[in-house]
């Protein structure tokens, strides 16, 4: 599949399956598969759509999705030994989309080996797309994306973690509450919103388009031992920053403090 097939798939099946439910779903259509981990009718039929279009696509393909992973964890120790590999997130920030937040997204990473090769990112309810090939770019709805100069006297950082919210790092500002949805956080980085984050997870479909977009716009995702992101790693804590030297900056205020690392 192309960029504008793939895309084209996850815009149909936000359309046909996802979007119609936003704001509407039914008590019945939301459950937990752990406490306050929740998933709806919405992220495991969009999931079923995409994996078997890219299993058909590419049958010999190793395709993780989110939900398939919750019903077997196997799945994930398979991409350690995969040459050719795909996430996929049915609905990034469930929790959000329960909540009739628009913060949500749909999103497909391509990996061979240990390395993102593609990552996609579709927001509906903005209808906006990050797109990103490795040494190809990245792109909002068909427009580049160019590297930002970002000031290291004033770094602005977020994190899922809402434990560490208000926690300071160093010498950097106290940490804001992230979109909380990988699928916005990282364009969110890309775009010059935000200068890094800090994730307490690293869950391959939630960081792989990511860090590929991120990657191709001059940032940096890796963790606190200055090693680049691994899709099949689930190392923590995961450090993503739009340039090499807030990435090294606030790598440094990490490893002084104990606080973010445990």
């Amino acid at each position: 599949m192309d960029n504008d097939e793939l895309l084209t798939l996850l815009q149909e099946v936000a359309a046909e399956i996802v979007t119609p439910r936003f704001r509407s779903l039914a008590a019945h259509e939301v459950m937990e598969k752990n406490p306050g981990d929740l998933v709806t009718i919405a992220d495991r039929e969009s999931e079923i759509a995409i994996a078997a279009r890219l299993r058909q696509e590419y049958p010999d393909a190793l395709i993780v999705g989110e939900e398939a992973v919750s019903a077997d964890p196997s799945i994930l120790k398979r991409t350690a030994g995969a040459d050719h590999w795909f996430t996929v997130d049915p609905i990034d920030g469930t929790k959000n989309f329960v909540n009739g937040s628009p913060d949500h997204a749909l999103m497909v990473a391509e990996m061979r080996g240990h390395e993102v090769v593609r990552g996609l990112i579709w927001q509906p309810e903005y209808q906006t797309a990050y797109l990103a090939e490795r040494g190809a770019g990245a792109y909002r709805n068909g427009a580049k994306l160019e590297s930002i100069v970002r000031q290291q006297d004033s770094l602005s950082g977020h994190t899922s973690r809402r434990s560490l919210l208000n926690e300071q790092i160093g010498d950097l500002p106290p940490l804001q509450l992230s979109w909380v949805c990988c699928g916005v956080d990282y364009p969110h980085i890309a775009q010059g919103d935000a200068d890094f984050l800090l994730y307490g997870g690293s869950m391959p479909w939630d960081h792989a388009p990511g860090s590929l977009l991120l990657r191709e716009t001059g940032g940096v995702v890796g963790y606190a031992d200055g090693s680049d992101y691994d899709p099949t790693s689930l190392q923590t804590p995961l450090l993503a920053a739009g340039d090499r030297d807030t990435f090294e900056h606030v790598r440094r205020a990490l490893a002084s403090d104990s606080a973010t690392t445990a």
